[in-house]
C-alpha cells in the first residue's frame, strides 16, 4: 500500500511558510480596479455559457481574463522581487534565503 504522507510523495511541493519576523508589506491597491475588471470578465463568460454562445467566443473571452490575470501577477511578483527580496537582502542572509526559496516555491506552483 502506497504511503500517503504528503511530504513523501514526489511530486509534492512544500507549502510557503511565512517568516515569523513583522515586516511591512507593500500596497497592491493599484490592482484592485484590474481585478474587478477581471470579475466583470468571469460575469460576462458565466453569461455566455448560459447563453450558450459560440465555443470559440467564449474561449477568447476566458483567454483574456487569464491574461490579465497573468499581468496582475506579474505586476504584484515584481513588487514582491522589488522591494520585499531587496529589503531581505539589506537585513539577514537567511531571510534572504527564505524569500529566494519562497520565489522558487511560487513559480514551481500550478505551472
Amino acid at each position: 500500500m502506497p504511503n500517503k504522507h504528503p511530504d513523501q510523495h514526489p511530486h509534492h511541493q512544500p507549502e510557503y511558510q511565512p517568516s515569523l519576523a513583522p515586516q511591512q508589506h507593500p500596497s497592491h491597491h493599484a490592482q484592485i480596479p484590474k481585478l474587478n475588471r477581471v470579475s466583470g470578465q468571469v460575469d460576462a463568460i458565466k453569461r455566455m455559457i448560459s447563453d450558450q454562445r459560440y465555443c470559440v467566443d467564449i474561449i477568447t473571452q476566458l483567454k483574456a481574463a487569464r491574461s490579465a490575470l497573468k499581468s496582475i501577477e506579474l505586476t504584484i511578483l515584481s513588487t514582491h522581487m522589488r522591494q520585499c527580496l531587496d529589503s531581505a537582502c539589506q537585513q539577514d542572509a537567511n531571510d534572504v534565503q527564505q524569500k529566494i526559496e519562497e520565489l522558487i516555491i511560487l513559480l514551481k506552483k500550478y505551472e
